[in-house]
């Protein structure tokens, strides 16, 4: 057994939300923020006065649209001048200037121009995740294994280390999130045959299927298809617009230009989407939308399918070049793990259970927090927490 001082936590660094788990006494626990969270969203903010870090955070993007830093993982680890990066400069309110090559982030601090790298923003959350852990645990937390998505580079996964370094971490592993989703699954599942296992991740702001071939409590990636630019954000995007639309019918207002109103309407349009995964409508009311008018509609779960169609049949295409590039056909899958708050759309639960029909779909852990649990596990063992089985981790 590890000291009871001497701790390794499990990050999932998301690009919309982040999660940290920890293994005490052979048991995986994943770690509430002082809100009570479990998830804490990936947002920094600036203002004249401070500096938040998490839900805090989120909730200047309204008022403080231009300040408040978000979907830095897009960032980390890339040139200014990657496609990835060009084409989502626009969707981002905060500034985002070419330094020698590099993107930076420009905000408003302290009443000064500040400008930081993507690895400080990014270490800003890390160090948010430390403090959570650190305040549960009652001591400092020194290890840490964080996850990176598996088609990261080495150049991303060295700004992520960098970024953990930055945050105060002595001791860094870096996994893939696939990987951990895996383990997070197969702590008590060691069989003598091989099983080919995939994981479908459907985040706030990226997606990605992964294809792993498990031997022995050993993972192998067979191949990764998805878009790191598709996720959540994209079909808030989507009922974001629609609403736009109908807000113009109304009014004749076209608030598509208005950062403010835009804030408003991503706000709904996220709120939508979770109330449309539970219930079959749901009444959008927002108050003083555009020159003092309020804004109400209500939309239908079918009419939300409806607009979203493509990108779920995208998913689907994903899974099976997945399949295919791994070199097996679907019927040779033994076990599907489902990873990402998207997941809880009934259209994505039933797509998936007609394609692998008499298959076990998993998602007894909860799938925002699976990548987190897998990795708290492999922190264990990397700290050589002894109450939890080995694993290896190629």
């Amino acid at each position: 057994m590890v000291s009871k001082n001497d701790y390794a936590i499990g990050i999932d660094l998301g690009t919309y939300k982040s999660c940290v788990g920890v293994v005490r006494n052979g048991r995986v626990e994943i770690i509430a923020d002082e809100r009570g969270s479990r998830l804490t969203p990936s947002f920094v903010a600036f203002t004249d006065e401070e500096r938040l870090i998490g839900e805090s955070a989120k909730l200047q993007r309204t008022m403080n649209p231009a300040n408040t830093v978000y979907e830095v993982k897009r960032l980390i680890g890339r040139k200014f001048s990657d496609e990835a990066v060009r084409t989502k400069l626009a969707h981002w309110p905060y500034r985002v200037v070419n330094d020698k090559g590099n993107p930076k982030i420009c905000v408003q601090y302290l009443k000064n121009e500040k400008f930081f790298t993507p690895e400080e923003i990014s270490a800003m959350v890390l160090s948010k995740m430390k403090i959570i852990a650190e305040k549960y645990l009652g001591c400092e937390v020194r290890k840490a294994v964080i996850t990176v998505p598996a088609y990261f580079t080495d150049s991303q996964r060295r700004s992520t280390i960098d970024a953990g370094i930055i945050a105060g971490f002595q001791e860094l592993k870096i996994i893939n999130e696939p990987t951990a989703a895996a383990i997070a699954y197969g702590i008590d599942t060691i069989v003598a045959y091989e099983t080919n296992i995939l994981v479908f991740d459907f985040g706030g702001r990226t997606f990605n299927v992964a294809v792993l071939k498990r031997r022995k409590g050993n993972y192998e990636v067979k191949s990764v298809e998805g878009n790191s630019q598709l996720g959540g954000r994209d079909i808030d995007c989507r009922v974001g617009k629609f609403l736009i639309d109908k807000f113009r019918d109304k009014t004749g207002l076209d608030v598509s230009n208005d950062i403010n109103a835009q804030a408003k309407i991503t706000k709904a349009a996220e709120q939508t989407t979770i109330n449309l995964s539970v219930r079959a409508m749901d009444k959008v009311h927002i108050d003083c939308l555009s020159q003092g008018q309020d804004f109400i509609f209500t939309i239908y779960r079918f009419m939300f399918e409806s607009l979203c169609a493509d990108i779920f049949e995208e998913t689907m295409q994903c899974v099976d070049r997945a399949i295919v590039n791994a070199g097996l056909k679907t019927n040779e899958i033994h076990e599907v793990i489902i990873v990402g708050g998207l997941i809880w759309i009934p259209k994505l639960g039933k797509m998936l259970e007609e394609k692998f029909q008499n298959k076990e779909i998993k998602r007894t852990i909860n799938p925002e927090e699976v990548v987190a649990y897998g990795a708290a596990v492999q922190a264990a063992m990397l700290n050589n927490d002894r109450s939890m089985d080995r694993r290896h981790i190629p």
